[in-house]
């Protein structure tokens, strides 16, 4: 694997993430082909990247994330939210809370009813498996031996224990396996972690991939748009240390770069709704209306509680000697507070009427926040956090300029619906009697936030717009359908223009039903062999 920059390749990828990372390694499996793996960020290489724990020091990372965020939004009171997406080798892998969750099966069974055809769970499940290592051992629905780890955690934390036997008293199945036969229930979570350490995309794709000569991993590539022959993606032009540079592609350009990035390129490149283009100066190629639109995120809101007793993570950050012990636990043993991921016990939950599956997922977290993970209260806390899993809400990623380097305009448009509004506050209220079980009896000492100043569903519904944040979920932006208006076919082809994929979370026609990473990954499995599969046919003719 170069790190050189080629002038050509058969394929571009753009944005090494969770799908890019998935869609490169694959590719160059063939020997034959020259691929070019692009990435804005630079090299894996901080220490944090790699350790559990470490997305509380990389997520707002001054140079490891792109801290974008929201405009104001309406429906928060005009507070702007701050989005983190990884940018390095593994992009939002390498920062996220490291939870391995599907999503459920009726969601993919939903795309093929929107015209996805082969996207149907049945169709996704192989690339399921095919991606992973499964620390449990193979499966129906399970893997082993793919690139990336999944492990239990290592540590089972005696308020996530407790957080389990609430949920089973309030009469919720205890679900050891939220990517089993089904979802609903409470248990731990399984992450992304192999003998401790974090097992991003860039880990589980691009290490074993290093030795190939015809794979080339170009960083700190800021990409500015696609070359364009007529109607045809040609190459992408990038900025890499001051100088403007390009790549041909002689196959096929593959954007990989994310809700967010993939839509912003399509957008810098002409591709996209003609009068917003127009209404900036950039020349029209191709009118594709619905790039941009269909933005789709989790929302959440975080119930904290004051808490007596072993398990809470705040009293041992808050000392020089449990830091020390966290990190001795962590170097002899790969266990300990170190590898926590973001949200050790889950429930997957159905608050609203005529849910027919969980429309909220719990994150039980064993310590507690003032404003971000940084910052934990001077006082022995736990978190139980609510996300509303399908929104209604969409919102929309625009061109602030055509200046590549401006961010875009994220509009998350959260809550717009009543529908959600009634969800977030329906989990927020389940929430609260998970907390005042018997399981909890002797533990909590009381709810710090929002405590007792939100009584009324008027009043909960307040403080989650006032404090409500992204739970780093966007997707939608690039939609997938059997319909003209759609961005991309269910091959993942723009649609009107040659030679160009979209491949990441962004091409979700609506959000599954839980974490995003897996799916991400699982779409770059998928595109990579029908990508293969095209060339077969191209070569056979």
């Amino acid at each position: 694997m170069s790190d050189s920059v080629p002038r050509s390749a058969d394929y571009i990828v753009v944005g090494a993430g969770s799908a890019g990372c998935a869609v490169a390694a694959r590719l160059s499996e063939d020997p034959s082909v020259r691929v070019v793996l692009l990435e804005a960020g630079s090299r894996d290489r901080n220490p944090w990247l790699h350790v559990p724990i470490g997305y509380a020091k990389t997520m707002y990372h001054p140079t490891l994330s792109w801290n974008l965020v929201t405009e104001p939004e309406k429906e928060l009171e005009g507070r702007r939210i701050p989005w983190p997406r990884g940018r390095t080798l593994g992009g939002s892998s390498a920062i996220n809370g490291l939870l391995y969750v599907r999503g459920q099966k009726e969601d993919y069974d939903h795309w093929r009813q929107l015209g996805c055809t082969g996207w149907s769970f049945e169709d996704v499940l192989p690339y399921f498996r095919r991606s992973e290592d499964q620390e449990r051992g193979a499966s129906e629905l399970h893997g082993t031996g793919g690139p990336l780890a999944v492990s239990d955690l290592r540590d089972k934390n005696p308020l996530a224990l407790a957080f389990i036997e609430a949920a089973a008293e309030l009469g919720f199945p205890r679900n050891p396996d939220f990517n089993g036969a089904e979802q609903e229930g409470a248990g731990f979570f399984q992450v992304t972690a192999r003998n401790g350490w974090r097992c991003s995309s860039a880990t589980a794709y691009l290490k074993p991939a290093r030795s190939r000569p015809n794979l080339a991993v170009v960083t700190d590539a800021h990409s500015n748009g696609l070359v364009m022959e007529g109607r045809r993606a040609a190459g992408v032009s990038f900025t890499r240390f001051g100088a403007k540079l390009t790549i041909r592609a002689e196959r096929e350009v593959i954007l990989c770069a994310g809700a967010i990035a993939s839509p912003h390129l399509l957008l810098l490149s002409g591709i996209g709704p003609a009068e917003h283009l127009q209404s900036l100066g950039v020349p029209v190629v191709h009118d594709l209306r619905d790039v941009g639109r269909n933005l789709q995120d989790h929302f959440q809101a975080r119930l904290a509680f004051r808490v007596k007793g072993p398990g809470s993570l705040n009293t041992r950050v808050s000392s020089l000697f449990g830091k020390a012990w966290m990190g001795a636990e962590f170097a002899l043993r790969r266990s300990g507070p170190l590898t926590v991921s973001a949200g050790t016990a889950g429930l997957f939950a159905r608050v609203l009427p005529g849910s027919a599956t969980p429309d909220v997922q719990y994150h039980f977290l064993p310590f507690s926040t003032s404003k971000t993970m940084l910052e934990l209260h001077d006082f022995p806390g736990m978190t139980i956090s609510a996300c509303q899993l399908r929104p209604e809400s969409r919102g929309t990623i625009t061109l602030k300029s055509p200046d590549p380097m401006e961010k875009a305009m994220i509009h998350a448009n959260y809550l717009a619906t009543e529908t959600d509004r009634r969800c977030m506050v329906e989990g927020i209220k389940l929430g609260r009697r998970l907390s005042q079980t018997r399981a909890f009896a002797g533990i909590i000492e009381e709810e710090v936030v929002p405590g007792a100043a939100a009584a009324s569903d008027e009043e909960i519904l307040g403080f989650i717009r006032r404090t409500g944040i992204t739970i780093y979920h966007p997707s939608g932006t690039c939609r997938m359908g059997g319909d003209p208006e759609s961005v991309v076919d269910p091959e993942l082809r723009v649609r009107g223009i040659e030679g160009l994929r979209v491949a990441d979370a962004s091409v979700m026609p609506t959000v599954v039903s839980g974490n995003t990473n897996a799916p991400s990954i699982m779409i770059g499995e998928k595109c990579a062999e029908m990508v293969k599969a095209a060339a077969k046919v191209r070569l056979a003719a």
